[in-house]
């Protein structure tokens, strides 16, 4: 098959669209990405690009072509809402100039925030005359509310509108979270939702004997190894996760250990800080993929974090996945559908979301099992995630979609 996938975010920027675009390649599909200038999550283009190109590149034998958009910026603004109207403003009006002489069977629009990405989706859709999967894992207006980026009423309305539109206007909706399906009921999208969760990048999935190296080794502190990876955003309640470090910092033995970046960080660092964390709490920055895997084997547990919000409790946050195919233990400092799957594996222990008290104490008692009891929860995450989330059984998946959908 002949598939385009929009998406604002790809590589080098790292999300699992990076390898749902070499998954279906590998497997004999001709992809192609219409895609942004990188600029996540720092919020300034990477190096070696600008608002201006390069407009085309290859990624691994994929062909990827870029339009202009605004940058992001370093905080939550204005800038932000340029970002998102930009890009989608952009790929509309060039997405068919640049594919004027390409044929494609099937759009896949990869969603997570904003909501606009699926307006290009739909030009697409109807210029090439092929089916739209519309992969929705930021539900909208529902994330506005939730990360008080928006509360006027009138807006929140206009916002639910163009839902309604782009889910009518898409062939299959997919979601990560089996509760997710009330929202798109409640869009009109009932008929055409479809679960399809995260799975974790393949070299999770690859056991690894190798040795860390040393120069990673070197950044991560001895000790009892809590790791989080992923976004610094204010979705992750960290501020509940640097109030529970202070708790128990007398247990010195215990380290907080952080791979990522975002808009929380330099807010982290100086609460840090002010808090006397220092021996305590690691910020490392932001780590390729590639380096991941070599980290969370210094780690002891994995932990994931989200604020509290009816939201976040039907979301199920994506590094789950890779966390459950790591075989380490997880710390879930989470509500509904994210803490009922780490407990259902019986691959780690849920509190409360923003619970800074039940947070400390859950991670003491982590600290407080033995090596025995630790390496059991990682042998069930990855029994769990085998059964439940392994790559080629949803790539499987994907493709029967593929197969069996048909045109509007």
């Amino acid at each position: 098959m002949k598939i385009l996938i929009v998406t604002q975010y790809f590589w080098p920027e790292g999300f699992r669209v990076n390898d749902l675009a070499t998954g279906l390649r590998d497997r004999g599909h001709q992809v192609s990405v219409l895609t942004g200038m990188p600029n996540y999550p720092q919020g300034n283009f990477f190096e070696g690009y600008s608002f201006f190109g390069p407009s085309r590149e290859s990624y691994e034998g994929i062909d990827v072509f870029r339009v202009p958009l605004l940058p992001r910026g370093s905080k939550k603004s204005f800038r932000l809402l340029l970002n998102y109207l930009s890009f989608a403003l952009f790929a509309s009006f060039l997405g068919p100039f640049i594919f004027r002489k390409h044929k494609f069977d099937k759009i896949f629009v990869f969603e997570v925030s904003p909501i606009t990405v699926g307006l290009p989706g739909v030009v697409m859709k109807y210029l090439k005359k092929a089916q739209m999967f519309f992969w929705v894992t930021d539900l909208w207006p529902e994330t506005l509310l939730a990360t008080n980026a928006v509360s006027s009423k009138p807006v929140i309305g206009m916002v639910g509108r163009l839902v309604k539109f782009l889910y009518g206007r898409s062939d299959k909706v997919l979601v990560p979270s089996k509760g997710y399906f009330p929202n798109l009921k409640k869009y009109g999208a009932a008929d055409k939702s479809v679960f399809w969760p995260y799975w974790a990048e393949e070299l999770f999935e690859i056991e690894n004997n190798e040795d860390v190296p040393s120069d990673l080794r070197s950044e991560v502190p001895k000790g009892f190894v809590i790791m989080f990876a992923g976004n610094l955003g204010t979705s992750q309640a960290l501020d509940s996760v640097i109030e529970a470090s202070h708790l128990i910092k007398d247990q010195k033995d215990i380290k907080w250990v952080f791979l990522g970046d975002g808009l929380m960080r330099k807010e982290m660092e100086q609460k840090i800080s002010e808090l006397g964390l220092q021996e305590n709490v690691y910020l490392l920055g932001r780590k390729s993929l590639e380096q991941v895997p070599a980290y969370y084997k210094l780690a002891d547990v994995l932990l994931v974090s989200l604020k509290t919000d009816p939201l976040f409790e039907i979301t199920i946050p994506s590094k789950i996945q890779s966390y459950f195919a790591s075989s380490k233990p997880i710390l879930a400092s989470i509500d509904g559908e994210g803490a009922r799957i780490v407990e259902e594996s019986k691959a780690g222990f849920s509190c409360p979301s923003s619970d800074s008290k039940a947070l400390a104490d859950t991670a003491l008692k982590f600290y407080n099992s033995s090596t025995e009891e630790l390496e059991l929860m990682g042998t069930r995450a990855r029994e769990y995630y085998d059964l439940n989330f392994k790559r080629a059984k949803l790539f499987d998946q994907l493709e029967n979609l593929f197969e069996e959908t048909k045109g509007e």
